[in-house]
């Protein structure tokens, strides 16, 4: 019904306090419903669902015939009695899943809201809650639907709120209401509040909202920023009213939901086809034997029908043969008995106890096991072949760690290996007896930095000094020394944390000022402008007035785009931090450069008047502002570079090693930016230096992305990238219309964007986007919304037939979960709806290598042995009662009894069990005792010695010498015949301990391989925030200075994966020296000491408050789009050459695996020479030994 209404709906018309005007739209209510069933429907839905499984419409139809007397020679209930037990368990187990869906529902429909009604204040169930309604919230409640932001507790209608269910991100956002009704914080006054919104018809879009407020006869624009979106969560906002928009399954939450599917295996699916196909086998042998019964009738029935006449009503050898086909159907239908299906479900149900009792998929730190939610997937497990995973509490832990720095041309940061493999840094500085305001979880090892900072080194403080003013971090003292720093993004927040503890603190912000205390003496200084950062700019500067008013710049930004706007004395410099930028970004971690510029009062006045005219300007403002931005951001100094660290949780570079290995493709499916998941694709070594080249999709329009897909596709591209050396390519060239994949060699991988892949998931395109990103090794899709991820997976589904699986941790994941064959829930940080919604959940990705691995492949190999053995079984069991036609004039009679065979079997089994207790404790009983007192003299004996260790001691050792044959020939048989597993781990115990391929330690300040150089700085271009555009302006304007504690996230040491380089490694047959080296300008000057902005008294700016515009246009909205005035810098760091590690590891098999060095097309690069591996077949039994 809504899915037809939505289809008529253009646009939706919305007036508050109105209920009577709304309902005649006939808008949903708020009530949602994921459950399938209710108490009518049950019964015929769920029979309807399970009937479409064709084995158990063959048993019904076989039951059918059971019960025609004349063509049946067996008893119905033989059929009947199991057909009716697994049709049971089936409906009790999803009835049981549909019931934990109906308590769901209901928690969330029977939440309470406050609701205005007729100018008071009610709570209300969540349920009926309707569009129209205006509704309050208070802090960290989940917000009830989709609301329009009307007023709140914070200045200027601010509130700050957590979309983690909708995109996964834990970081703070902001969002504003209308200036014209951010006064309307009183119930009075809202309950007088008429207005009309008219926006656009329900849609999953999260990141775009068109509409227009209609009040007092004005009109203003309302966009994203002006809503709250069901699932979010109010953060550090007392209150604030809302609108109600789209409620229930209007919402854009659960537009973005996916339907609950059956989900199959295609051992089931396989089943299907070998019933249908044995179906016909049995139709053939009933024709077979319906012939040579007319025949027998005919010429051998006839003479003994004076003494043995038909049975009515057959009355001629053709209706008897017709009987005696369905006869024959009946007695050789145990070719395919129900016992399969009820087997197969029992084997399965021993599978998921395995995976729930394995204690290696235990996470002690959560005590929280691995759980199989269903029992029908198992072995579908080891059919894998793409993972669609989630980034943010999948692969990461999002908790940024400030790892090292590089300060004037000096390396610091973590602990290093020297070549005895040995630590040099293991303490974690204490920072408490030198900076009291230091932050206790704040973890840093190298100590000569903070001796750097404490003998007074310039560049040092002056590094620290630009951390602790440039950004847009709200600070909180709740009590003396109690620092609590709210951060939009965790970025931000790791690098004021570390300007914190090595002495320079920031204490607090006014619209004008920011305070801070350098090593332990307060100062204030003027804030005269943020530059704020954006997506283009990727950067952002603020400028400064000291005490001893001597006015600075500060910038923080992308090397890439802050060095090439250096001055020139900084060449020297410039070389030697873009190598510590290569190194760190060689680590996987996130560069940012730090640079600074002093000001003359004429050139700040004369900037300031100009930012003025292009702040005020109609036209082009966002172009404007950021031409003055460049002006002023040129002839920097240079003061080093930041490296963070993006916290992946422990376990995933070689877990995804280990899965590439075994030809399984992971694509990344998240809502981040793209810089942040191409900085975490080479963190988790999805990325990787060897890549000949990874493409970026960025286009805005179809053709844009159908052009930048084409030309991927060609070979003569991609083999020019070959020689690149794996860097970054932005992709803007002509289209070609041949597809060339087939001819595309070397590893590459694609970065899309949501915007992109909006127009890639065309049906005219959809395509063309497989067959691209299917060629390539990893594929990471970035600002993707919910729906999209479950458009993805479809479509690897529709166009690949491939076994698919997502995994992921937050509600954002929920639609990929149930759209992939299967779902794996993280129970993470953003908690359990994906769990809840999963087929298989534990706390760790890691953990995923061995669900897999171990338990999918054995689980597919025990049921395929199983299968076959059963159906060997009971083909031989059922063509005895074939070959007994031939004997029985074919009579449709049986060779042997079922039902005797049933009865026996279960009296040798339950009744020797039964009968041997049974008369061991009746010769031990009481009864016989008092009958025979001198005969059975034993009382109790029996019950007394079962209780003994000993005797089940003895019960295990003659069982087990019964084994012991069937081990001794297994045993032989590794010997005389081992398989390939069996080799492996033998060459494995055989190797020796050494240094492997490509595993060689860097040393404190060592340089990155040459094939690093030349790449450049295209893996760290990615600017290392992950907030949105417009906090500055915020700052600048006081909007947002009454602010509640936001809680730092703690830091942990990175987990050490330096090994998956052994397992990416090809092995070199032999390495040239020979490399290709780009020469960089030649150095200048050396930039010298830099003057220290002052330390000593305070002096209070004014504030630079800017009135919010309201718009009475009555045309349509315009947006305008930053563009930047620059564009990215090549690498500015020489080609090094980086010599093969001698003593590489041994090979496997050269039978397995095979190696041909090759030279790159394109001439010379740096590192000359790449290794491709041939023809590899991998045995999954290899990856095992690995994991053991």
């Amino acid at each position: 019904y809504f899915c037809a209404q939505h289809a008529l709906e253009e646009e939706r018309r919305v007036r508050a306090n109105d209920r009577e005007y709304n309902e005649k739209f006939q808008y949903a209510s708020n009530c949602i419903m994921t459950s399938k069933y209710n108490i009518i429907t049950f019964l015929p839905v769920n029979l309807f669902e399970q009937f479409q499984e064709v084995a158990n419409t063959y048993f019904l139809f076989l039951l059918i015939l059971q019960l025609i007397p004349q063509i049946s020679s067996l008893s119905w209930f033989t059929t009947i009695v199991p057909l009716a037990l697994v049709l049971s368990i089936t409906a009790v187990k999803d009835a049981t899943d549909d019931y934990f869906r109906h308590k769901s529902d209901n928690q969330v429909n029977n939440r309470q809201s406050q609701v205005l009604i007729r100018g008071l204040l009610q709570n209300e169930k969540w349920m009926n809650v309707r569009v129209g309604d205006i509704i309050k919230l208070e802090n960290n409640q989940f917000v009830a639907a989709d609301l329009l932001l009307l007023s709140s507790s914070e200045p200027h209608g601010l509130c700050y709120i957590e979309t983690a269910e909708l995109d996964g991100e834990t970081n703070m956002k902001v969002r504003q209401s209308v200036s014209v009704t951010s006064e309307l914080g009183d119930p009075n006054n809202l309950a007088s509040f008429d207005g009309e919104v008219v926006c656009e018809p329900p849609n999953n879009k999260l990141d775009r909202f068109c509409g227009t407020l209609y009040w007092r006869d004005k009109k203003y624009t309302l966009t994203n920023q002006n809503m709250l979106l069901r699932g979010c969560v109010l953060r550090n906002t007392e209150f604030c009213y809302g609108l109600v928009i789209f409620a229930g399954p209007d919402t854009k939450l659960m537009q973005n939901s996916g339907r609950t599917k059956f989900k199959r295996t295609s051992i089931d699916r396989l089943m299907n086809t070998l019933v249908l196909w044995i179906f016909g086998f049995l139709v053939c042998m009933g024709v077979i034997l319906a012939v040579g019964n007319a025949v027998w009738e005919r010429e051998v029935g006839s003479l003994f029908q004076s003494y043995l006449p038909w049975d009515p009503p057959v009355d001629n050898f053709l209706f008897s043969a017709f009987l005696a086909f369905w006869s024959y159907i009946i007695i050789l239908n145990t070719v395919v008995p129900i016992s399969l299906y009820v087997s197969v479900e029992v084997i399965r149900l021993g599978h998921s106890y395995f995976i729930n009792w394995d204690q290696q998929m235990f996470c002690s730190q959560c005590n929280t096991p691995a759980e199989a939610r269903t029992t029908t997937l198992n072995e579908e497990l080891g059919q894998v072949e793409y993972i669609f995973s989630d980034k943010t509490g999948t692969l990461t832990q999002n908790i940024m760690s400030f790892n090292k720095c590089s300060i004037d041309g000096q390396s610091y940061g973590k602990c290093t290996l020297t070549n005895t493999h040995t630590y040099m840094y293991l303490l974690k500085l204490d920072f408490t007896p030198f900076n009291p305001l230091a932050d206790p979880d704040f973890c840093f090892y190298d100590d000569t930095l903070l001796e750097s900072v404490k003998v007074g080194d310039s560049h040092a403080h002056e590094f620290f000094r630009l951390l602790s003013l440039c950004h847009t971090v709200m600070s909180e003292e709740k009590s003396e020394g109690e620092l609590v720093y709210k951060a939009q993004s965790p970025d931000e927040g790791a690098l004021v944390t570390a300007a914190r503890n090595f002495g320079f603190v920031f204490r607090s912000r006014t619209p004008g000022t920011i305070t801070t205390t350098e090593m332990g003496r307060p100062v204030t200084y003027t804030l005269l402008a943020i530059l704020d950062f954006n997506n283009i700019r990727k950067r952002m500067s603020v400028i400064v007035r000291n005490p001893e008013g001597r006015i600075r710049l500060y910038c923080k930004g992308a090397d890439t785009v802050l060095l090439q706007r250096l001055h020139p004395c900084n060449q020297e410099l410039m070389n030697i931090t873009s190598d510590h930028l290569n190194e760190y970004a060689a680590d996987g971690l996130r560069t940012l450069a730090l640079a600074y510029r002093d000001l003359s009062e004429d050139e700040w006045e004369a900037w300031a008047e100009s930012h003025r005219c292009a702040d005020k300007a109609t036209n082009c403002r966002e172009d404007r502002l950021a031409a003055t931005y460049d002006q002023i951001e040129q002839g920097l100094m240079l003061l080093g570079a930041t490296a963070i660290e993006d916290k992946l949780q422990e376990g995933v570079p070689e877990t995804i090693a280990i899965l590439s290995l075994a030809n399984i493709k992971i694509w990344v499916l998240t809502g981040d930016k793209q810089e942040t998941a191409v900085n975490i694709g080479y963190s988790c070594k999805m990325l990787t230096d060897d890549m000949t080249e990874v493409f970026i999709i960025s286009g805005h329009t179809v053709q844009s992305v159908r052009q930048e897909l084409r030309s991927v596709c060609l070979c003569g591209w991609l083999q020019e990238g070959a020689g690149t050396g794996g860097g970054v390519k932005q992709l803007h060239c002509s289209p070609s219309p041949s597809n060339l994949m087939d001819n595309i060699s070397g590893e590459f991988a694609l970065v899309i964007n949501g915007h992109s892949l909006a127009h890639a998931l065309e049906a005219d395109m959809e395509t063309e986007f497989v067959s691209t990103a299917c060629a390539c090794k990893a594929v990471i899709c970035c600002r993707v919304t919910p729906l999209q991820k479950a458009q993805v997976v479809e479509l690897i589904k529709k166009h690949k037939k491939a076994v698919t699986l997502a995994i992921g941790d937050g509600a954002n994941d929920i639609s990929m979960i149930k759209s992939a064959h299967i779902g794996v829930g993280i129970s993470g940080q953003e908690g359990i709806q994906a769990v809840l919604a999963s087929d298989y959940s534990f706390s760790q990705f890691r953990f995923l290598q061995r669900l897999l691995l171990v338990h999918g492949r054995w689980s597919y190999l025990r049921m395929c042995r199983f299968l076959c053995y059963f159906f060997y079984k009971n083909f031989a069991f059922t063509m005895v009662h074939f070959w007994f036609g031939f004997f029985c004039g074919f009579s449709a009679q049986i060779a042997l009894d079922t039902g005797f065979w049933t009865v026996v079997n279960h009296v040798f089994v339950w009744g020797s069990l039964g009968s041997y207790f049974t008369i061991m404790f009746a010769l031990h009983g009481q009864t016989l005792f008092s009958i025979f007192p001198s005969q059975f003299h034993f009382v109790g004996h029996a019950l007394s010695t079962l209780l003994q260790p000993v005797v089940w001691l003895t019960i295990t050792l003659a069982t087990a010498i019964c084994i012991v044959p069937v081990l001794a020939v297994r045993f032989l048989k590794l010997d005389l015949k081992p398989q390939l597993a069996d080799t492996l781990l033998r060459q494995k115990k055989r190797k020796p301990v050494g240094r492997s391929v490509g595993g060689a330690w860097r040393g404190m300040g060592s340089m990155s391989e040459g094939r690093l150089g030349a790449r450049g700085g295209s893996r760290r271009s990615g600017y290392a925030f992950a907030h949105q555009e417009g906090f500055g302006e915020l700052i600048t304007s006081g909007k947002n200075m009454r602010l509640s504690s936001l809680a730092l996230a703690t830091f942990a040491s990175r987990h050490s994966s330096s090994w998956i380089d052994t397992l990416r490694r090809k092995k070199h047959t032999h390495t040239p020296t020979t490399a290709s080296e780009e020469s960089s300008p030649a150095p200048s000057c050396v930039s010298g000491s830099v003057p220290p902005l002052s330390n000593s008294s305070s002096l209070l700016g004014g504030s630079q408050d800017t009135p919010i515009e309201e718009e009475t246009a009555t045309g349509q909205n315009t947006q305008t789009v930053a563009a930047s005035s620059t564009q990215a810098v090549p690498a500015l760091a020489p080609d090094s050459e980086a010599p093969a590690p001698q003593g590489s590891a041994q090979t496997l098999s050269t039978a397995d695996l095979t190696s041909t060095a090759v030279r790159c097309h394109g001439g010379d690069s740096s590192g000359g020479w790449i290794v491709t591996l041939g023809t590899v077949q991998v045995n999954c039994s290899y990856f095992l030994i690995m994991y053991q």
